[in-house]
This record gives C-alpha cells, structure tokens and sequence, in this order.
C-alpha cells in the first residue's frame, strides 16, 4: 500500500517549509481558494471551499506511513478532506488529503481578519519557484476575499517566513497594488 498524500494549496507550495516526500505539481478541480477568517486568530488563513466551476493549482507530498500528526498539528485550524478523485498528478495514485478550515471556528470573511504579508510572501515564493510567474498570476487570479494587509514583512509574524529574491518581493508587491491592498 502506497503512503497517503497530501494537496497543499498555500504554504505548502513553498518546498523550503517542509520536507515530505515526492513533492509534485498538481491541480485540484472542483475546488476554489479563499481566505478565511476565523475565531481562533485575528488574522486570514488561505482555504478552499467547493467550486464545481474552478480548478487550482498546488502540490501533492507523500505523508510517509500514514503520520498525519505533524502536518495537522501544523494545520491546526484545518480538517482534512479526502479530495483523492479531484485531485490531476503524474504520481503513483494514493489517497489524497486538502486542509480546509474547520467549519466550528469558520467566520464570515470581514476586514477584520487581516493578511500577514508574510505568510503570503511564503506561498507566492512557493508558487514563483514551482509554477514561474504565470503561476504566481493564476494564484491571485483563483484565490477570493482579498483583506488589508499587515505589512510585517520587516517584524515577520508568520512562524515559516523566508527572505525573498528581489524578483519575488516585486512580484508580490506588484500583485497587491493591483489590488489596491497596498
């Protein structure tokens, strides 16, 4: 039997923040990104929820043996979900895994749960160096309830920060101002 996988969809994407197994491009169909904001923090988390009409890029990692207890305690405010069947790769088939936030702390998105640049710096680095520019692009184009900002990239709050290329902090920043968030 082949170890279990998961689809990461934000952080994840970003290779340098963890170290599972046969990491991969794939693509998540039926499926939307979103930040969400919830009662356990005050800032955005990237999630997902169903979308027959959308498709997302992401990665695929093994989870060696089955031991999902790292990556949820990392995940700590996300349920899994089996997305096996929706989920287009070229590795071996094994079952599949996205996080999503979980429903009991889910709050209705409002300005008051805020983005860490950070943390978004992480995923889009992530994107940039698995899917090139054009990827970073699709990412904001799949990606809904854009909030303010928290500008920490200098104080980094995010606990999985990374130092940018110039070319990514462009990149990133170019995005933002495009959405008028910056």
């Amino acid at each position: 039997m082949s170890d279990p996988a998961f689809f990461g969809y934000g952080s994840l994407v970003n290779l340098s923040t963890h170290s599972y197994q046969d990491p991969r491009p794939a693509r998540l169909k039926g499926w939307r990104r979103t930040w969400q904001g919830t009662t356990a923090h005050e800032i955005a988390y990237l999630s997902v929820f169903q979308d027959p009409s959308s498709e997302i890029a992401g990665v695929i990692a093994r989870v060696p043996g089955a031991d999902w207890a790292a990556l949820d305690a990392r995940e700590d405010v996300y349920n899994r979900h089996n997305v096996t069947d929706a989920v287009v790769h070229d590795a071996p088939v094994a079952m599949t895994a996205v996080y999503q936030v979980m429903p009991d702390i889910y709050t209705p998105h409002t300005n008051d749960h805020r983005i860490l640049r950070s943390y978004l710096d992480v995923v889009v680095q992530g994107y940039h160096q698995m899917f090139g520019v054009e990827g970073v692009d699709a990412f904001f184009a799949t990606t809904d309830a854009w909030a303010p900002i928290i500008d920490d990239r200098s104080a980094p709050q995010y606990p999985r920060h990374r130092a940018l290329t110039a070319d990514e902090t462009a990149l990133v920043d170019h995005h933002l101002q495009r959405l008028n968030l910056v």
